[in-house]
């Protein structure tokens, strides 16, 4: 299975007829958060494959449209927060935000916040193993694990729940978005225990 992981920001070459010589290839979009929902609703629709998302944190959880028609999320596609699915033999789970740097704004979390994400996700991935035999494939989320490919700065801090998360269900892939990529020695793979942590900024392709 190929899947398309796409976060942070608008490529044109995706947003145009580089999309089209990825529809015999796709098999699965994910988004991990901070894109327009225009943007995944032209990717989810020009390869029409099952596409799932979550929210980032730099807005979009509120776009207007020209016809002045307020929506939430995509017109396209499930929000994988909180939850888990079957994508034919795939499990996902996704957890979305970043830590929390602004009282107001939406999509962000305390460490304890995400603590309780975490905690309310876990009986779903302990279903998963009596179902399925395992708990995880692929665990989706905007903002890093702590200490990997994570920044100093609070925004860009990496949350330390999504560590307990990768020890205890052990996926396969940890993708996130969030931490911007300008320099070509700066590491975007890294494996912690059974799992391979990938920065997908601004694309990537997971085969699985």
């Amino acid at each position: 299975m190929r899947i398309l992981v796409v976060s942070d920001e608008v490529e044109p070459h995706l947003y145009g007829p580089g999309a089209f010589k990825l529809q015999s290839t796709t098999d699965v979009l994910i988004s991990c958060g901070d894109l327009p929902f225009y943007y995944l609703e032209y990717l989810a629709s020009t390869l029409n494959v099952p596409s799932y998302f979550i929210f980032g944190n730099h807005g979009f959880e509120l776009e207007h449209r020209a016809d002045e028609i307020a929506i939430a999320h995509p017109r396209v596609g499930t929000n994988l927060h909180g939850i888990t699915i079957n994508e034919h033999g795939l499990l996902l789970a996704g957890l979305e935000g970043c830590m929390r740097y602004n009282p107001s704004a939406w999509f962000q979390y305390s460490e304890n916040d995400m603590w309780l994400q975490a905690l309310n996700l876990a009986p779903r991935l302990m279903m998963n193993r009596l179902r399925y035999g395992r708990y995880l494939d692929v665990l989706v989320t905007h903002a890093p694990a702590f200490g990997i490919h994570d920044q100093p700065d609070r925004a860009h801090t990496g949350f330390k729940s999504f560590l307990w998360l990768l020890r205890t269900f052990r996926p396969r892939y940890l993708l996130h978005g969030h931490i911007h990529v300008y320099n070509r020695n700066q590491v975007v793979a890294t494996r912690y225990h059974q799992t391979d942590v990938i920065n997908v900024y601004p694309h990537r392709v997971i085969e699985v």
